[in-house]
């Protein structure tokens, strides 16, 4: 948190137009007009200002400087909170995690997504991305888990998530050259 609420203004500045192009449709493909939508982790905005046309959009980030910087946009349902503690009962249709779960331990992973679970419709569907490797540790004042279309599935014991497809891109910033591994999870 201290990372993202010092550098807030160069986050949003350098991810505000990441071109997720080839990723909206491997989620929206499983959307219809209307649908609801938590936005996990939100940081930027920029999913959410993408998603709002065409979706009801709830907005959730722990950052309380995303949330203002969201909320001065004119955008409404954000929560500011983490995604350890969210507590919702089958109230979306889609959860969209770009980007944040990665910062979440391999100890409270499963938890967390047991948490989604409950939160998800029945048949919903759940966009989440991880660096693509075998870390854990801190990298740039940021714990991350980086995992792979293997090492993801350990998490999803417990839940009714099954892993339906995935692929592997390149990072969206100009300046980065990670790849990242993009699933769709679907509740059985």
């Amino acid at each position: 948190m201290d990372f993202y609420k010092k550098n807030h203004s160069s986050y949003i500045a350098s991810t505000l137009n990441a071109d997720m192009g080839k990723v909206y449709p491997f989620f929206e493909k499983y959307l219809r007009p209307g649908d609801s939508i938590l936005d996990l982790g939100f940081g930027s905005g920029r999913d959410t200002i993408h998603f709002a046309s065409k979706y009801e959009v709830t907005s959730l980030d722990p950052c309380l400087e995303f949330c203002n910087a969201l909320k001065e946009k004119g955008y409404k349902n954000i929560l500011q909170m983490r995604a350890e503690d969210i507590d919702f009962s089958k109230r979306f249709d889609a959860i969209w995690a770009s980007a944040s779960l990665l910062h979440i331990s391999s100890k409270e992973l499963n938890g967390v997504y047991n948490k989604l679970d409950r939160a998800l419709k029945d048949n919903g569907v759940l966009y989440c991305s991880f660096k693509y490797g075998d870390f854990e540790g801190m990298r740039d004042e940021r714990p991350y888990l980086d995992l792979t279309e293997k090492s993801l599935l350990p998490y999803l014991e417990g839940t009714s998530f099954y892993l339906k497809e995935w692929i592997i891109t390149d990072d969206v910033r100009p300046d980065h050259k990670e790849k990242w591994l993009n699933c769709l999870l679907l509740k059985k």
